[in-house]
């Protein structure tokens, strides 16, 4: 018959090797500035999703009054993130927009999409304008804000 002997040293040797491979494994793993050698991640872009929308009603002597809107009226982004705001144009022929503070500017139309890239380096309220509902009388204002934080 013939037996294995181990002494006491070599089971805490082992021991101690296999606790620090098991807190090595917990510190690469959930450490927070930790690179990755190689990288399959693709770069993001988020994607926000606007709607034109239009309001109507009677006031109580007949008149017919309407208002048009971008939906949702208020987004949120990070500064330096890139996004890319796609609107569709659900109500209203077409609304030529700008956005103010950048040289962006184009046109939604009605059962189209129209995709603008957006990327701010700086802080603040930037409101999207369309440029034929700018006031009551137009049947506006049709304003949207982007709040860059």
């Amino acid at each position: 018959m013939h037996f294995f002997v181990v002494k006491k040293r070599a089971l805490y040797f082992v021991g101690v090797l296999a606790l620090l491979v098991i807190i090595g494994s917990f510190w690469m793993t959930f450490k927070s500035d930790a690179t990755p050698a190689i990288s399959q991640q693709k770069e993001t872009i988020r994607e926000i999703h606007l709607v034109t929308g239009e309001f109507k009603s009677s006031t109580e002597d007949g008149k017919e009054i309407e208002a048009y809107r971008w939906d949702p009226g208020t987004i949120f982004v990070e500064k330096g993130e890139k996004v890319r705001l796609k609107i569709v144009g659900v109500n209203g022929k077409e609304h030529p927009f700008i956005i103010e503070g950048t040289d962006l500017k184009g046109i939604v139309k009605k059962g189209e999409e129209t995709i603008i890239p957006l990327q701010f380096d700086k802080e603040g309220t930037y409101r999207l304008i369309c440029m034929i509902h700018t006031n009551a009388e137009n049947s506006g204002p049709m304003i949207a804000y982007i709040v860059v934080d």
